[in-house]
């Protein structure tokens, strides 16, 4: 083998294999994106510590229950703040750690009004237990059950999708995509 084989076959073996644009854009398995929907909520009950914290101590608030609604409404704009800065950036932590990232339907990165959008229509995976629920008197148990329903229900509602996205992701413009970090040299 000659020193110019030797060049094209490591060139060859260096480089990137090019994806097609249309593979690009396939949504990540359905119990990847779901892992990575856990983790999320693991994350967030740290963010609605410390903003549950903060809230307490500027609003001087002594028990769990006053200024409850003003809490709700305060954690749903930090939620809103969290999620529309890292979508606008490609990714939250969770989204790195299982190599998801949220682009819009050419694949391009998302705007901050975008990312909002997708914040309020993310709400999809709880509201319709939550009116459901709302004339009832549920206990935690069934309360839980029913949650849980909606959010299996929901996620496996994107098998009907052309491209499996998320139906929300589908009203919002958005997709979530496979990615993989470059590699470092």
């Amino acid at each position: 083998m000659g020193q110019e084989d030797g060049k094209k076959w490591a060139a060859a073996a260096h480089s990137q294999p090019t994806i097609p644009k249309s593979d690009r854009l396939l949504a990540p398995a359905l119990g990847r994106r779901m892992a990575c929907w856990l983790y999320e909520g693991i994350l967030l009950f740290a963010v609605a510590f410390f903003a549950g914290y903060l809230f307490s101590t500027l609003s001087q608030t002594r028990n769990a229950l006053d200024n409850r609604h003003a809490l709700q409404a305060f954690l749903f704009v930090v939620f809103g703040l969290y999620f529309t800065w890292f979508w606008s950036k490609g990714q939250t932590l969770a989204m790195k750690t299982w190599h998801i990232r949220v682009v819009d339907r050419a694949g391009k990165p998302l705007t901050q009004g975008r990312a909002l959008l997708r914040y309020v229509l993310s709400w999809l995976w709880f509201l319709p237990p939550l009116a459901a629920i709302a004339p009832f008197h549920l206990s935690g148990g069934e309360t839980a059950v029913l949650m849980l329903g909606w959010v299996a229900v929901w996620a496996l509602l994107s098998r009907f999708h052309p491209q499996q996205q998320f139906w929300h992701d589908a009203l919002a413009g958005t997709r979530l995509v496979h990615w993989q970090p470059p590699l470092q040299k």
